[in-house]
């Protein structure tokens, strides 16, 4: 049995200072899936952002300190996939998928429609684009764990 967290850290920088990684040691946790990184690769160097016993991956959104997700693991996976092949999401880092065996676990972080009617409208385009990509995962009759910050609540 796998033991997997979840987490929107806001920020994984803001949450290393704040004690996220030592928290994350005393878990023991197989997988962890990290939202909202809000981060890029070239700025997480520190070792606080390489935790002993984890393999990291991260995807990051093209624009600065804006949305990403992550996966730690302990299992070195057989593959990742980043982004789910719709260009105008995978921008953003919002999907990552880790393979192990037959069994995935996949860090997702939907758009927030909150700031108004533009980004709803993305919202829905993503949960369409989604929805098509979830059924794929579906006919591939593999087991997954769908890890993530779904933003569903817009009002």
């Amino acid at each position: 049995m796998y033991r997997v967290i979840s987490l929107n850290a806001n920020g994984i920088r803001a949450a290393a200072r704040k004690g996220f990684f030592q928290w994350m040691e005393k878990q023991d946790a197989d997988v962890v899936c990290i939202q909202e990184t809000k981060a890029q690769v070239h700025q997480l160097t520190d070792d606080c952002f390489s935790p002993a016993g984890y393999h990291c991956y991260y995807e990051d959104a093209v624009k600065k300190g804006y949305s990403g997700v992550a996966i730690y693991s302990k299992q070195k996976p057989d593959k990742i996939i980043r982004g789910f092949g719709i260009d105008e999401f995978d921008d953003e880092g919002r999907y990552m998928e880790a393979r192990f065996g037959k069994m995935s676990v996949v860090s997702v972080y939907l758009p927030s429609g909150s700031s108004g009617e533009v980004r709803q409208d993305a919202k829905y385009r993503f949960l369409d684009a989604f929805t098509s990509h979830l059924q794929k995962l579906q006919r591939r009759r593999s087991e997954y764990v769908l890890c993530g910050d779904w933003n569903i609540a817009h009002k």
